[in-house]
């Protein structure tokens, strides 16, 4: 029998050129961002990019397809094992 939470899951792909375009599959929601930075739910943890002039020049959330342009200087997962955990806010769960 199948595993109805695998068969959900989306495949996670980032694909950086040049680093100034930044197309990531497998998101599945776009929590914040600013020109410095950008902060995704991944099939595989959260996703924070940092960088300098950041746009989000393409969403679409029911393909899991987010374009990021701008000076891209660093991309950081972080496990989202806690995530829903009561009593505590999303950012004290993600800077654990």
């Amino acid at each position: 029998m199948e595993d109805l939470n695998s068969a959900n899951k989306r495949v996670h792909k980032i694909m950086l050129t040049n680093r100034r375009t930044c197309t990531i599959n497998g998101v599945n929601d776009v929590l914040s961002f600013d020109i410095h930075e950008v902060l995704l739910e991944t099939e595989q943890g959260m996703l924070m990019i940092k960088g300098d002039e950041l746009h989000v020049s393409r969403l679409s959330l029911d393909k899991g397809e987010v374009d990021v342009d701008g000076r891209i200087d660093s991309l950081t997962y972080s496990e989202n094992t806690n995530y829903g955990k009561k009593g505590e806010s999303f950012l004290a769960r993600l800077l654990k």
